[in-house]
């Protein structure tokens, strides 16, 4: 019911931002913005997310059954069964789940966004396979779902070829505090959602997992920026991601035709599965969609940003920070709202002005929670998410504080 009350809500304050508009600013043009902006959210949905996923969907589900046959995903979950027992304590330590689910966060955290998205949505369908309450996210789904709308990545490569393009003269510049600060969301996102399913932190195997992640996180903090020049780092974002795409293609291969499998009949088994989730997430991304186009074309998300403005400056603290704001609340809702909001506020400031930088590492820090909410659930029918947005939109606020703090040590 929750993310009922959400999109309908959406609607209802999206109409009466432009009936304020409208009386008593005299714009006439609003109510044409967003009925256009519903058919362009539509089909946007369709044509430029839905079917280009069509694709992509198609190879790495066809893959992934490969790599199933081939014993990979058994082994992963083999080795991340312990951990995972304890933060999903509803999930088998040997179940396929778990080997999906370390797969899709190694993605993201490479920036693979072709390859995670359809390892994601298979993971989440084999945690489904769990659920007891098909139209209801159950405890595990909900972990797994708030930590993907934390975003961690390692190497924000989109983010820094833009600042390149744009003539930054140090386009690596943010990847620290993006780091930082993607993290930081990451471990809040966790440790929310661990003491509200009442997970116990204090666990040897938790503590000892999150110890050694932080400290994983930290020693790579410190070798990038210590240890590699500006050209390496560019280096290492460019080979990095395609090579472990390739490594991994080429293993599961090889890892099943060592066991005899038919890897071509098993590929397009599991590719079949590519059109039919594509074709099921369709109504839930039209409608998540268009609710977030008729909330940012009534300029609600303007106002929300006046109003935080005044109250930081009614509190005496520095707000410089302010102009980098629709990136942040942006993100949440759009990811490609969020890209053009940072490319022309690095086109305005400049991309190595104080806010040039903020909104390249905002951008990098976290993912859309709306969207990945509507594609992960409405891959599997999910209509009860329980605490998601709430928890989702938590992440996105640690990630945003985080990435305003870091932008403050690092460039301010």
């Amino acid at each position: 019911m929750a993310l009922s009350y959400l999109w309908a809500g959406f609607f209802i304050v999206g109409f009466l931002a432009a009936l304020g508009q409208w009386l008593f600013l005299g714009d006439t043009e609003v109510f044409k913005r967003i009925v256009d902006g519903t058919f362009e959210s539509a089909r946007v949905g369709v044509m430029e997310i839905a079917l280009p996923l069509a694709g992509v969907m198609t190879l790495w589900l066809g893959i992934l059954a490969v790599g199933e046959k081939a014993g990979a995903i058994e082994a992963v979950s083999r080795i991340i069964g312990p951990f995972f027992s304890r933060i999903f304590p509803g999930v088998p330590k040997d179940h396929p789940a778990n080997g999906l689910i370390v797969m899709n966060f190694s993605a993201n955290f490479l920036g693979l966004d072709n390859a995670a998205t359809p390892i994601g949505l298979k993971a989440m369908a084999s945690l489904h396979t769990l659920n007891p309450r098909k139209d209801e996210a159950s405890d595990a789904q909900l972990m797994y779902l708030v930590l993907l709308t934390a975003g961690l990545t390692l190497i924000p490569v989109t983010v820094m070829a833009q600042r390149a393009i744009l003539g930054a003269k140090d386009p690596t510049d943010i990847f620290i505090p993006t780091l930082i600060a993607t993290y930081a969301g990451t471990l809040v996102a966790f440790l929310a959602v661990a003491l509200k399913q009442r997970i116990r932190l204090l666990d040897p195997v938790v503590l000892s997992w999150l110890i050694g992640l932080t400290s994983f996180v930290g020693g790579i903090v410190w070798f990038f920026s210590t240890q590699l020049t500006r050209e390496q780092v560019q280096l290492v974002s460019k080979i990095a991601g395609n090579l472990v795409i390739l490594v991994v293609i080429v293993g599961f291969l090889l890892g099943a035709m060592r066991r005899k499998v038919n890897v071509y009949d098993v590929f397009i088994e599991g590719a079949k599965e590519g059109i039919q989730t594509s074709i099921m997430i369709i109504p839930f991304l039209v409608g998540m969609l268009v609710a977030i186009g008729v909330l940012r074309n009534s300029g609600v998300l303007d106002f929300v940003v006046g109003l935080i403005a005044w109250c930081i400056s009614a509190m005496g603290f520095n707000t410089d920070f302010i102009p980098a704001l629709p990136t942040a609340l942006m993100k949440s809702v759009s990811g490609s709202g969020a890209r053009a909001m940072m490319i022309e506020a690095m086109k305005v400031y400049g991309p190595d002005s104080f806010v040039g930088r903020l909104v390249c590492i905002l951008q990098g820090s976290s993912d859309t929670t709306f969207y990945i909410i509507a594609l992960y659930f409405g891959s599997v029918g999910i209509t009860k998410t329980r605490y998601a947005v709430t928890y989702g939109l938590l992440a996105d606020f640690a990630a945003v504080a985080a990435a305003i703090g870091v932008a403050y040590l690092f460039f301010h």
